[in-house]
């Protein structure tokens, strides 16, 4: 009998589950259901039991689990019941990517405890122990949506993502433009956001929209890997958080988000102004011409960074890195 199927029905019940509701709706014994419950216990579940009730889910389990977060999910939510949770792989990304290329549908999520190859924008690593912080990505299919509007996707995941951290933990997040979040002055979750097209007609296919956020690392962490003072973490900061909830409200913002796209792109701008960061800031940046620097003065329609250049001239940037000074 699949664990899972227990682990889901506990967490979807909202209160004490029966073992004989269990068994009915699994179609075993209920001898059968009290193995597996004991099997969930012993991996650190919290079980309690009660004679004329029940079963009961006390809180999260220990692990990220697929039917927990599912079951925590409303039933319209586009995630809901796609969820993937895997220990190790390279990338949450290129895996879901391979996924979306086999035909998985819109709304797949994929978890994972550990990447051994996690990636950032430009082709840069993204450090992704297991245990220490939440590295997830879902798979979007976007329908009669304009490119114009799909290349701005990512600020929205930026603010859909903002929005989630502080939900979840109450720490005060800001986006550092393009696809950063950063508290306190130092970098605590990257956003990768990728774009397939459609070999034959050019049209886009799918998004893959990816997040790692960093969640329990120590100072000590950080300064061995050499990001001492460029990274931090939610509990190095003051703000723990336990990992399915912080799953749970991402993916409660990305569903969000979805149903919003495109049409409300100017309560999504205006928040991402308000939160932004590198607003105001001396900045580097690329250009045709090389490297610039100027004073980042606003962010126009399309997510693009406006910059003052110290040559005198206005710039709009949408790609490339932006560099605070």
């Amino acid at each position: 009998m699949d664990r899972e199927r227990i682990a889901a029905l506990l967490a979807g019940g909202g209160g004490h589950v029966s073992g004989e509701e269990m068994s009915r709706a699994l179609g075993v014994t209920r001898a059968a259901v009290w193995k597996e419950i004991d099997a969930l216990r012993r991996e650190g579940w919290p079980i309690q039991s009660s004679t004329r009730k029940g079963y009961r889910l006390a809180g999260p389990p220990p692990v990220l689990s697929a039917a927990y977060l599912s079951a925590m999910l409303p039933p319209d939510s586009l995630f809901a019941g796609k969820v993937q949770v895997e220990p190790v792989v390279d990338s949450t990304n290129t895996r879901l990517k391979a996924l979306a290329a086999a035909g998985a549908p819109t709304g797949t999520v994929l978890i994972a405890e550990e990447q051994t190859g996690g990636r950032g924008t430009h082709g840069r690593s993204f450090q992704s122990p297991r245990g220490d912080g939440l590295y997830l990505s879902v798979l979007l299919r976007p329908r009669l949506i304009r490119l114009e509007d799909l290349l701005t996707l990512t600020g929205w995941v930026g603010v859909a993502a903002r929005d989630a951290v502080e939900r979840a933990s109450g720490a005060p997040v800001r986006i550092k433009w393009l696809n950063d979040l950063y508290l306190n002055g130092r970098k605590l979750c990257g956003i990768l956001t990728e774009l397939s097209f459609l070999g034959e007609s050019g049209e886009p296919d799918y998004v893959v929209a990816g997040m790692g956020v960093n969640m329990s690392q120590t100072a000590d962490a950080f300064r061995a890997q050499g990001l001492g003072d460029i990274a931090t973490s939610l509990a190095l900061e003051g703000f723990p958080v336990e990992q399915n909830h912080l799953a749970v409200c991402l993916l409660t913002a990305l569903d969000k988000m979805v149903r919003d796209f495109p049409g409300r792109r100017a309560d999504y701008l205006e928040h991402y102004r308000a939160h932004c960061v590198t607003l105001g800031r001396r900045v580097s940046f690329e250009t045709q011409a090389g490297l610039l620097t100027g004073t980042a003065s606003g962010v126009d329609g399309s997510f693009a960074l406006r910059v003052r250049g110290d040559d005198g001239a206005d710039y709009a940037v949408s790609s490339g890195t932006v560099t605070m000074l």
